[in-house]
This record gives structure tokens, sequence and C-alpha cells, in this order.
């Protein structure tokens, strides 16, 4: 089947599709080249300057040079490496952040975005238009989340590559509400502990809680990193179900992508646990993008394809979030924007 692109701008095609259904069509093909590179780590080897393809596919491992030369040029259209008029190939922004020696690194994020878990689930949307069902649990036999519980892998790869994904996020949100300047703050649903490390490091006043399930928080990362020294003493961990029940007492609760992740008769077990938990003083950050009215282009409304295809969640609406926090029991105060496609939706408990 012919499908080869042209030249010119905009961006030429088949001759049978729009400009817009070839980019569309093709997507799949980039985000599986993508995930090659990253895989084999071809960005820490272009660290210290451009190379032709062979010798990179040499440092790298032995990989075949021409077949990583035909990724390369692909990836290198979508401003993911850079080739230049001698054939050498070049980092770029982009590609400088699947280094794994970088700060803020999105390569375990990259390799677990790409992972077979979305490619399986993403083919299944065929039937699930028919069916309604999520795509993961056709493929799988099991809920996406139950299946993490019984693969340690899987579990692992999770957990980091989110780690990876929240790092830079982390940062703006923490930067983005004004915490008071004493009290608990307890990160529900926490993960690795990126959100409280960059709240307390901000707000020398504050003691941190890290809540999430036991194998979770066993692998915090709390005491790493260079602001490890001036937290200390002033987080612990707390492992359990959070459909169940939360850390009690503390004056700021966050759910940093939790809602998102659950159906409406979930998050209101999430929301009613925490109600439960929350003082009457308290506040709750449910930190999450909030889907825009209109046609116009936002990352929610591909993350709600995620939702739809590996977990019962998705994205929601301004008006959807506050229907959902009043049936809980919680009166939404303000919406603050974070400079990622990101809000904090701050509620009060009534």
């Amino acid at each position: 089947m012919d499908v080869t692109p042209g030249t010119g701008n905009p961006p030429a095609h088949h001759p049978g599709f729009s400009a817009q259904l070839s980019e569309v069509s093709l997507g799949h093909f980039y985000a599986s080249a993508l995930r090659a590179v990253t895989v084999h780590r071809v960005a820490d080897h272009l660290a210290d300057g451009p190379l032709q393809s062979d010798e990179l596919a040499r440092r790298a491992g032995g990989l075949h040079g021409p077949t990583l030369r035909r990724v390369l040029r692909l990836l290198a259209t979508r401003g993911i490496f850079q080739e230049d008029e001698q054939g050498a190939f070049a980092l770029t922004p982009d590609a400088e952040l699947l280094r794994t020696d970088v700060p803020a690194s999105a390569h375990t994020g990259m390799v677990w975005i790409t992972d077979e878990v979305f490619q399986r689930s993403a083919a299944g949307l065929e039937d699930t238009l028919r069916t309604g069902r999520t795509p993961f649990d056709t493929a799988y036999g099991m809920p996406f989340f139950d299946y993490l519980l019984t693969n340690a892998d899987a579990q692992q790869l999770f957990d980091t590559g989110m780690a990876s994904m929240s790092g830079p996020e982390d940062e703006l949100i923490a930067d983005a509400y004004e915490f008071p300047a004493t009290g608990t703050v307890v990160d529900v649903g926490g993960g690795r502990g990126g959100l409280v490390r960059a709240v307390l490091s901000r707000n020398p006043g504050l003691t941190g809680v890290l809540f999430d399930q036991e194998q979770t928080v066993a692998e915090h990362l709390l005491d790493e990193g260079p602001s490890a020294k001036e937290i200390a003493g002033r987080w612990r961990t707390d492992g359990g179900n959070f459909f169940e029940s939360v850390t009690p007492g503390g004056d700021i609760y966050v759910l940093k992508h939790i809602l998102h992740d659950w159906k409406d008769e979930d998050c209101l077990r999430i929301l009613r646990a925490i109600r439960a938990a929350i003082p009457a003083g308290g506040r709750l950050l449910a930190v999450d993008a909030i889907l825009p009215p209109g046609n116009e282009p936002h990352f929610a409304k591909a993350v709600d394809i995620i939702m739809l295809a590996v977990v019962t969640g998705r994205e929601r609406t301004e008006q959807e979030f506050r229907d959902l926090l009043g049936e809980a029991g919680f009166r939404v105060d303000r919406i603050i924007s974070v400079p990622n496609s990101t809000s904090i939706i701050e509620a009060v408990p009534v």
C-alpha cells in the first residue's frame, strides 16, 4: 500500500487522503518509532554531538544502522532529532528530554506511555464503540489496576513512568498554589512522593503525608535528591486503600490526577473517604485537567481517550467537577490554572 508522503507546505499527503487524515492515520507509526529509539537509549549517545547513523547504531549496542537512519529521519520530521546535510543526526530540545541523564528526563515516561498496554487498549476502541466496554479489560481479562496488582513489572513501570511524567508538573503545582504557612498536607494517591517533596521544599512550616498503596509508598523518593535534607523529619508515608479511608486530620488534602482514573461512583467513594477525614477548616485540592468547550485541541481531550481505553475514568468539564464534588459534600471555592493544561480545583467541606 502506497502511503508515501510527499513534500511541501502544508505537509503533503497521499493523493487519496487529506493532510489531516494522513497525519492522524499514521500516528501509531510515529509513536512506535519514538518508543524504539527510547527503549534503545539512542539519545544518550548523541549527548556529545551529531553522529552518522552507522556509528550511532554501533554505540547504541549494535543496532542496524540503515534501519536506525530511517526511523530517526521520520522522527526528525516532528522535531525529535535533526539530520544535517552530511546525514549525521543530532539532538533537538525534544530529543534531549529522551536522555536518561538529564534533569526532568522524559525517558521512563515515554517508555511507559508507548507500552504495549496502551497499544493493545487503543486497538480495542473499534469494539468499544459497539459495546461500551473498556478495551483494556477485554484485552487483559481484568481491570487495569487489578492487573498491576498481579504483575510486579507492570506496577514498577507504572510507578516509575508516572513519577517521570509528574516531576516537572509537581514543581508547577507547588508554585501555583499558595499553601498555608503551617499544617499538614496529605497527598492521597501520591505515588512516590514527588508532589509532597516539592511542596515541603517550598514551605518549611509544613509537614506532609504520602498516602498510597503499601507497595507504592514503599518505593517513595522522599529521602532522595537535593531536597532530602531540608524536608527530613517533616514527612511520613501511610499505606492504605483510598476507597475505604485516608489519613485523618490533614489541613490540605490533594488528589492529583486521581479522579480522572475513575467513574463517578468510584470517585464518590474516594471523595467521601476524604470528607470523613478532613476537618471543618480543611481544604481539598483536586488537580486535574478541565475539559474546555469547542473544537480546539486540548491535551485533556487526548487523555480522555486514554481513560476510555485503559480504565473506567474520564476527563471532566468544570460543571461536572462541581457536581461531583458537591455530591460528596464539598463546595468548589476557586479554580487555579497551572501553566501545563492542568487546574487546581480548591474545594471546602460543607
